[in-house]
């Protein structure tokens, strides 16, 4: 019982005070169940409701007006329709700068305010106007800057109603109100991100096998639901399935849907100049070599920029090596930066125009980044597309204050396939994590494209949305925002009455989850003599049993929501840990000779092994009437390297006869100082910011800004942390830091803290020393790095133990201390 009150009251501190708050109906063009003053009936009985729209408009903005009308009618049940002409029932006008008569009439009459729209990319006002035509005494005017500015507006009001981007993909239900108001007013928006997406990799067996099922393929049928969702995201940018796919030529209709609806289409960082991979295979003939077969390969990527013909998709420019892997050892700065020319005089002859005219984009991934360090530059106009190490931990950043016309972007991952173990079973993915790498690239004014690697895209559904709503304002999303966000996602999912309590089971979730990945558990990764095993999995039966507590509170029509959203997680990930700690359990009763138990529990162990596959088929078969067959085909037990096992293999059990070896019982743990647990002193333009649940052990210390100078010689009024500590025996001890596991996205290799005892000197310890692949490995395995530094004596009682700042990207998680 204690442990249960125990979750609860850790649930509770994660829940932002606002967050269960009723709507107060204030602020300008906000949805209201009653009337005020001077507001607009936007859904009333018995009366007929129409979206106007101009039927020159774009095709894409009568997609999203056909949408409102249906997501209003889910909401309502009543009469909506879409017209268009303006007629007396006319309830909201939509429409873009230029291509919208009634717009255009309205912004001449002065009825319209649009002072800050023209011109702006993608940017949309809602204004509640009096009299906007005859007849009509007040409407909803939705008016943007461009196509998507328009589709964006369109989509907000579906959001504010009560229909979740993920209506579909997730089985959102629209919350049901059949009479709603808009209150008066004007509110405008427009993204900084310029261009906002995702990347659907590693998409097999999970997405593609679903595809193929219930579609009929990766195709147009599968790719209008994923450019819905984006673009009720608000997104506006996607780098297609590529697992031997090819967007363009395995269904003709997908790039033109994908031009109608708005998407913008681009390919992934290996696959240059709008040509899939899978092109190549099909149709390239010679070996992939610039050397060998340079006329090959620009006859390849010319048929690419033809094939996109006048559309807005940025280019991917540039070479890697085939199939994703490194380019050729030794390959000189001089042929790649020749690969580019050839690549933009391609560009040039195809469009007739300027290559500076056409979006381009440089991925700098893996070793395309090692040319870059060693000087390879492209035109100033080519957007630099700087990654994260595959594991989430950016590696560079432009230079501070560098200006490019191109701009500069971030391709991030939440799964991966490589080293040193596939991720694509489960999210696992810590959203205060990711606010503080891509609150660091924002800084740092890496502006102008995000995209992230979402594999199969289920179940990535909750860092999906955060990722791309941080996209469009990341400023926007400071660090209250982020903290109220589990609380804010969960309600527009669930309504405001289950916001607050899934949006603490989501965040804590995050915590656990992004303590390990599950491919990397097996039973030795805790100990078992030691208690640790029980300890972490009485986590995760607690949250479990909140999690279970709290779906059997919601109507029946939110339980399948609520399983592909927030259950299936945890309860997967829950029983992955009863099963590992099973066979640890077992072998550690076959060590001590107990055959009884050791033969209960690796029954147990084989219960668990079994219930994997029933958690996969409840999702697959059970949940949404078997919508989602194949999605959760991902293997995930029985790693032995970093490729996935075909099948998943149940663990090797033991008995008495044939014991199997357990990890020896690790050293006793060092004295750990919670990063939070000292006073924080800032200094010379820093500040330091306390992220509460930033791990499973607890909050973190950041630095902000991340841009400032470093500080090479810490000290007197340089930003650091104290922490008093009553040291209870004399004599040598390590005194260390832990911390994330960044990088130096300045790149200088260095990753620096410095550390001091009372009035002692700092002593700066550079987290990455001596960095390897294998070291890098083991801290993103561990997804944290560690430091320490020898004093010959402390004497017992007390001292101040003194962190200080370095590196401004470093982020703390705590301080340790051990006798020696």
């Amino acid at each position: 019982m204690m442990r249960h009150l125990f979750l609860s009251a850790a649930l509770t501190a994660l829940i932002p005070s606002v967050a269960s708050a009723a709507p107060d109906c204030s602020g300008p063009v906000v949805v209201c169940e009653r009337a005020m003053p001077g507001a607009l009936s936007l859904l009333t009985p018995g009366r007929v409701a129409s979206i106007v729209i101009d039927p020159r408009d774009e095709p894409g903005v009568a997609r999203a007006a056909a949408d409102l009308v249906a997501d209003l009618k889910a909401v309502g049940g009543g009469d909506v329709r879409l017209s268009r002409d303006v007629s007396s029932d006319a309830t909201i006008i939509a429409g873009t700068l230029g291509h919208s008569a009634v717009i255009d009439a309205l912004v001449t009459a002065g009825k319209l305010d649009v002072s800050d729209l023209a011109g702006q990319w993608e940017g949309y006002v809602e204004q509640v106007v009096d009299n906007p035509a005859p007849g009509i005494a007040r409407a909803l005017v939705i008016a943007g800057s461009d196509r998507r500015g328009t589709i964006f507006g369109l989509y907000d009001i579906s959001a504010k109603v009560g229909v979740s981007p993920w209506t579909w993909w997730a089985d959102v239900p629209a919350r049901r109100h059949p009479i709603l108001y808009l209150t008066a007013g004007r509110v405008a928006d427009r993204p900084v991100v310029k261009y906002r997406g995702i990347f659907i990799n590693d998409e097999e067996p999970g997405f593609g096998n679903w595809a193929r099922t219930k579609l009929g393929g990766v195709n147009h049928l599968a790719y209008e639901k994923v450019f819905n969702l984006l673009l009720r995201s608000k997104a506006n940018f996607i780098w297609p399935a590529m697992w031997g796919k090819s967007l363009w030529e395995d269904d003709p209709a997908s790039a033109p849907l994908a031009q109608e609806m708005g998407m913008l289409l681009g390919t992934s960082h290996h696959e240059p100049m709008q040509r899939a991979q899978a092109d190549w295979k099909r149709e390239g003939s010679g070996p992939w070599d610039y050397t060998k077969n340079a006329a090959a390969l620009r006859a390849f990527w010319r048929k690419g920029i033809e094939r996109r013909g006048r559309a807005e998709d940025p280019v991917t420019i540039g070479m890697r090596g085939d199939g994703d892997e490194p380019m050729t050892e030794g390959t000189a700065i001089d042929l790649l930066q020749r690969i580019v020319r050839d690549q933009r005089k391609i560009i040039v002859d195809v469009t007739k125009r300027p290559a500076a005219e056409t979006p381009q984009v440089w991925a700098l991934y893996k070793e395309v980044q090692d040319y870059y360090d060693k000087g390879m530059r492209v035109p100033d106009d080519v957007t630099l597309l700087f990654a994260d190490d595959n594991w989430g931990n950016i590696r560079r950043l432009p230079p501070i204050g560098e200006r490019r016309a191109g701009g500069a972007g971030v391709y991030y991952h939440f799964d991966y396939v490589g080293g040193p173990r596939n991720y694509k079973w489960l999210d696992t993915n810590a959203i205060p994590r990711v606010w503080q790498q891509m609150r660091m690239a924002d800084d740092y004014g890496a502006d102008r494209l995000w995209i992230v690697n979402v594999g199969d895209l289920k179940p990535m559904e909750y860092p999906i949305s955060f990722f791309l709503d941080m996209a469009w304002n990341p400023k926007r999303m400071g660090l209250a925002a982020m903290q109220a966000y589990p609380a804010r996602w969960a309600s527009e999912q669930f309504g405001a009455s289950h916001g607050a309590e899934i949006g603490a089971l989501l965040a804590r979730y995050g915590q656990l989850a992004s303590r390990r990945k599950p491919e990397l558990i097996d039973a030795t990764t805790y100990g078992y003599t030691d208690g640790e095993w029980t300890r972490v999995l009485r986590e995760w039966n607690a949250l479990d049993a909140q999690a279970r507590r709290v779906g059997a509170t919601l109507a029946a029509g939110l339980k399948d929501a609520y399983y592909e959203l927030v259950l299936h997680r945890i309860e997967a990930m829950t029983n992955l840990h009863r099963l590992y700690e099973a066979v640890a359990a077992n072998r550690a009763a076959a060590q001590a000779g107990d055959a009884a138990k050791a033969r209960r529990f690796a029954e147990a162990a084989r219960g668990y092994f079994a219930q994997d596959a029933a958690i996969r088929r409840r999702y697959e078969v059970e949940t949404a009437g078997g919508k989602w067959t194949s999605m959760m085909a991902q293997t995930h037990i029985g790693y032995t390297g970093w490729q996935q096992p075909d099948v998943d293999v149940m663990p090797a059990l033991a008995t008495v006869e044939k014991p199997l070896p357990l990890p020896p019982v690790a050293p006793k743990p060092p004295v750990r100082i919670a990063a939070d647990a000292g006073r924080a002193v800032d200094g010379r333009g820093i500040r330091w910011q306390r992220v509460p649940g930033f791990t499973a052990e607890g909050a973190a210390m950041v630095a902000t800004p991340t841009t400032v100078p470093v500080i090479e010689r810490p000290g007197g009024d340089s930003p650091h942390i104290v922490y008093d500590v009553n040291w209870a025996r004399g004599g040598p001890v390590a005194l260390g830091v832990v911390t994330a596991p960044g990088l130096d996205v300045r790149g200088g290799g260095k990753h620096r803290i410095a550390v001091s005892v009372d009035d002692g000197a700092p002593i700066i310890l550079n987290l990455m020393e001596g960095e390897t692949e294998e070291r890098w490995g083991r801290s993103v395995i561990e997804n944290r790095r560690a430091a320490s530094t020898a004093l010959p004596a402390l004497s017992a009682g007390k001292h101040r133990v003194i962190l200080w700042l370095v590196d401004p990207e470093v982020v703390v998680e705590g301080v340790t201390l051990s006798p020696l």
